[in-house]
């Protein structure tokens, strides 16, 4: 799907409660900053403490995500974080580059690729269907 316009995006993002019955409450907030660009920002939490934390920077003109930050806590602990920043170095990161993943152990240098996530497209899905694969159904 590629990035929506600004009221299709709000929509996608203030019914993603209806959409996943996994999401217990969500604070996102998609708001206008100018002309062509939007900030989304908040956090969409989930059964066993799990939250997602949320920020993205929008430019509907162009179509895409200019920057974004999504960390995953559990039990108020960081478990993964998704960044863009630039690791061309890491051979193991080039199928998704610059998008990847930082995962446990040593959370700040463990980096994977992150299949799924774009500047060309919404995140969120992607990002909320990891969470109930990966997290939620080992609880």
């Amino acid at each position: 799907m590629p990035m929506p316009d600004l009221q299709s995006y709000g929509e996608l993002i203030y019914s993603l409660q209806d959409q996943y019955s996994i999401i217990r409450r969500s604070t996102l907030v998609l708001a206008t900053i100018g002309p062509t660009l939007a900030k989304l920002e908040g956090q969409v939490t989930f059964e066993s403490d799990v939250v997602l934390d949320v920020w993205e920077l929008v430019d509907f003109e162009a179509g895409r995500i200019l920057k974004y930050s999504y960390e995953v806590y559990q039990d108020d602990e960081k478990i993964a974080w998704y960044d863009p920043f630039e690791h061309p170095h890491i051979a193991k990161l080039a199928s998704t580059y610059p998008h990847h993943k930082h995962v446990p152990p040593d959370i700040k240098r463990n980096r994977v690729p992150a299949p799924g996530i774009s500047f060309e497209q919404p995140n969120l899905p992607t990002l909320i269907e990891e969470i109930e694969r990966d997290i939620l159904s080992r609880q």
